[in-house]
């Protein structure tokens, strides 16, 4: 699960102002030297994007997002399709997923997801494949 949920995001939240069902989402890749923090809002302030053959500017969109709510164990969960680059060469620290507005000055941040270590693709398929838990499980 997403290790920090960017303030903006949970104002959003918290006004009502995102649909995490209908709005545009999506997950790019950044390098070791983005130094998350909650209070960035934009993508153009994510710094350190991974940058290679076959990986769009940007990320990939999370397809089918979902929201699932569980009133008898009391939580709530935001998810959506794996996404993935096909035949890339690339190493990348971690993975920023925003609501895309349609430009990067106001694509807002919702979550960081921290790798724990470098994670790399030689002529390869790097894939994220989110937890059960969902991209975001509140509970």
């Amino acid at each position: 699960m997403a290790s920090i949920l960017y303030d903006y995001f949970k104002s959003e939240v918290l006004c009502n102002t995102i649909n995490l069902t209908s709005n545009t989402f999506y997950c790019m890749l950044v390098t070791s030297a983005y130094s998350a923090t909650s209070a960035t809002h934009y993508r153009t302030t994510v710094t350190s994007e991974v940058s290679t053959t076959n990986y769009t500017t940007g990320g990939a969109q999370i397809t089918s997002p979902t929201c699932t709510t569980d009133t008898t164990n009391h939580w709530g969960q935001f998810g959506g399709q794996n996404v993935s680059w096909s035949s890339v060469t690339l190493t990348a620290r971690g993975a920023v997923v925003y609501k895309s507005t349609g430009a990067a000055t106001t694509d807002n941040l919702v979550c960081y997801f921290d790798f724990g270590s470098d994670q790399t693709a030689t002529n390869g398929t790097f894939t994220i494949q989110w937890s059960t838990a969902g991209i975001i499980h509140l509970s």
